[in-house]
């Protein structure tokens, strides 16, 4: 497989941007061109960039298992929203990149070869593009996702991370119901008339984040939204998402391992 790193400058976003791909050799394409790949759009979390995935996983092996694309896109800490300062992260992962990167290396643009998922911050951001845009993915991955924003579960007043949560989205107590809510992402697509994608969620018993989780699954049961729910001793760390990614790539690639 080749790792590539581009440095570009979204229109979106206005400022030099990292991007991480993963493609396959030519000595590998096996007679199946990047065009007909399945491509996969690997968000990363809170601390993290667009390396994580690559230096703390071993997404290239599953990347070469499945012939995939492997698109890993830097956003800052803007938890995958357009920002009240102008920079568009969520209009760059969902519009302007997959244009990118069709026009500029004819990676594919379909449903049918399009999957996204993430970690934490990540978690968020798949699910927020998958259930908001439904046409556009055919399966969606959170592992140890902030899968709610309920005011019970925000950081306390005190914390700073209030305060950048109430940047990005408003006054707290305006955020549970917003539309950046993940629980109103699940109402909308209740609503729609199409595809759902398949969606695959996860989370370590210890994590901290692991009540917002159960909060996103009742929901989808609530809704009658299909979702593959798994939960596993650990907490917050790598070597849970590791092992989260094979089983995602595993569900949502091999028609066997489900019921669809």
């Amino acid at each position: 497989m080749a790792m590539l790193r581009i440095d570009h400058v979204p229109e979106s976003i206005k400022m030099n941007t990292p991007l991480n791909l993963i493609i396959p050799e030519p000595g590998e394409m096996k007679g199946l061109p990047v065009r007909e790949r399945k491509v996969l759009y690997l968000l990363h979390g809170l601390s993290d960039d667009a390396s994580a995935w690559a230096r703390y996983s071993n997404i290239e092996i599953y990347a070469r298992k499945y012939g995939l694309v492997v698109v890993m896109p830097s956003v800052g800490r803007s938890f995958y929203t357009d920002q009240p300062n102008g920079q568009k992260y969520f209009t760059y992962l969902v519009e302007e990149l997959p244009r990118y990167l069709d026009e500029v290396f004819g990676i594919p643009r379909a449903r049918d070869n399009t999957l996204i998922a993430g970690l934490s911050m990540g978690g968020y951001g798949a699910m927020k593009a998958a259930l908001l845009y439904p046409e556009r993915y055919f399966a969606a991955a959170s592992f140890s996702g902030v899968l709610s924003l309920d005011v019970a579960v925000l950081p306390p007043p005190d914390d700073p991370m209030r305060r950048e949560f109430e940047w990005l989205f408003g006054d707290a107590a305006g955020i549970p119901g917003s539309v950046h809510d993940p629980l109103v992402w699940l109402h909308k697509l209740a609503l729609k008339e199409t595809a759902i994608p398949k969606l695959y969620v996860s989370c370590g018993l210890q994590d901290d984040l692991y009540p917002l989780n159960n909060m996103f699954r009742e929901a989808c049961a609530k809704m009658n939204i299909p979702l593959e729910y798994h939960e596993t001793e650990g907490g917050h760390e790598w070597r849970l998402w590791d092992m989260e990614i094979q089983n995602f790539l595993n569900f949502a690639l091999n028609p066997e391992s489900s019921e669809d």
